[in-house]
């Protein structure tokens, strides 16, 4: 996305694809008035309010009839001009509205919105801050409750204002510093009186307490990537369905049911887990046909690119040598993988037959659902999750990797501070950074590039 290009008028269906009651055309700018006039036949249109009347194609006929809204800037959404269409909400009619406005508003250089321009524009006029913004798509994207709960927090400014506390503290103890670095004979007494260091002790502290929320923000906004794998039968798809509490996956005793990934979110205490099924993994030499062994080679692909891995085991089959040893191989295969990401899962614990595992691991009946409480929190141990405290805001993974950067150049300056020396330059260039690392969440500093990047992932009409 281009920030030349800000200053031009914009619109776009600000309403998500397909038919509905009402959709909504939006454009913004500095001056509207002749799309008023063109669309509603009015040269004045009361602010904030709905105007109901027909909505005008060149000729005069009413392309339909509905309500048109005018929000002169600077309180609109975007800090600009707005002037909003609610019509009936067929796409045929949508997209003769919209091609009407960009036939009325040629003149003007208006031009269809690119995917979150209006959003940025709020961004670049003070409206929202970059977290605010980021928060705009997050509470759409939502995917439980407690994200979207979440993610209306952070649009409320909550996550915005506890960065700015911090920022605050670390200009403060910045301050300080700097103040000092052109009397080098009296610094070191008068950081002492100061409490330079019990200060930035402080900060440190606080900073932690943020990136810790701001790890569940992230894990409620992007959730955990979970892969069930093993061989073929050892209730792989009866896992996914139990855990889904939905018939998703065809379930047989035939080997090779499964020949290709299937996904399904589910959410356990408001956390997304994005659950993958895999094909039953074995040789090539054992697999049924050419399907089946793409299938397997998904199944690989999932693996590798996954949270936690549950892998699954047979408690049926446990004396037999050929499936142990097809375990062992799967298990081999495994091992370059961090061990804390899997799960050694025993199936089948209600079954005839079952006998003890082989291995340290947690016993379950996919078809009962004995023990599947204990996998999902399991699952949530893993991905870090501990029960949502009040107040919690959503994050990004960006946002996750600002504060740390922050909290790495906040332990870098205690550590000059430290310093018998006590290297107040470097001391202060660490705090620099640090406070460059948490502008960078609400945009204070921030690069065209990522603005670019992070306004190309919403919707256009947002």
């Amino acid at each position: 996305m281009s920030l030349g290009r800000h200053h031009d008028p914009i619109v776009a269906i600000a309403t998500a694809p397909g038919r509905g009651a009402v959709g909504i055309v939006r454009a913004s700018g500095r001056d509207l008035s002749s799309l008023v006039l063109a669309l509603t036949g009015r040269t004045l249109l009361a602010p904030r309010h709905a105007h109901y009347g027909p909505l005008l194609a060149a000729d005069g006929q009413p392309i339909d009839h509905g309500l048109a809204m005018h929000y002169p800037a600077p309180h609109s959404y975007t800090g600009e001009a707005v002037l909003e269409l609610q019509a009936h909400g067929g796409p045929v009619v949508l997209q003769l509205l919209l091609a009407r406005c960009l036939e009325a508003g040629a003149h003007m250089g208006l031009r269809l919105a690119e995917p979150g321009e209006f959003t940025q524009r709020a961004f670049l006029n003070d409206k929202l801050d970059l977290a605010q913004a980021e928060a705009v798509a997050d509470l759409i994207d939502a995917s439980t409750e407690a994200a979207a709960r979440s993610a209306s927090r952070s649009l409320g400014g909550a996550f915005s204002a506890e960065i700015d506390a911090l920022a605050e503290r670390i200009v403060n103890l910045r301050m300080l510093v700097e103040a000092t670095l052109d009397f080098p004979e009296e610094e070191i007494d008068f950081l002492e009186r100061a409490d330079a260091r019990g200060k930035l002790a402080a900060v440190e502290l606080a900073v932690t307490s943020v990136l810790a929320r701001a790890r569940q923000g992230a894990l409620l906004r992007e959730g955990l990537r979970v892969v069930l794998a093993g061989q073929p039968n050892v209730g792989k798809s009866s896992l996914l369905n139990a855990l889904a509490g939905a018939e998703l996956a065809i379930v047989t005793p035939i080997a090779g049911t499964t020949r290709d990934r299937i996904s399904e979110t589910i959410q356990i205490e408001g956390v997304p887990l994005h659950i993958t099924d895999t094909a039953g993994l074995r040789d090539d030499a054992a697999a049924s046909d050419e399907v089946e062994r793409i299938g397997v080679a998904r199944s690989w692909e999932s693996i590798h690119s996954a949270d936690a891995i549950v892998f699954l085991h047979d408690l049926t089959r446990l004396a037999d040598p050929a499936y142990l040893a097809a375990d062992a191989q799967i298990a081999q295969r495994l091992a370059g993988a961090d061990p804390a990401r899997i799960f050694e899962v025993f199936n089948k614990a209600d079954a005839p037959g079952a006998t003890a595992p082989h291995r340290e691991g947690l016993s379950l009946s996919a078809r009962t659902g004995a023990g599947l409480d204990a996998l999902r929190q399991a699952l949530l141990a893993r991905a870090g999750w501990q029960a949502a405290p009040e107040g919690l805001f959503i994050a990004r993974t960006r946002h996750v990797q600002a504060l740390r950067g922050c909290a790495e150049h906040l332990a870098a300056a205690s550590a000059h501070a430290g310093q018998a020396d006590a290297a107040l330059d470097l001391f202060a260039e660490e705090l620099r950074l640090a406070h460059t690392a948490l502008q960078a969440i609400t945009g204070r500093f921030s690069a065209d590039d990522l603005l670019g990047e992070i306004f190309s992932r919403f919707c256009i009409g947002k």
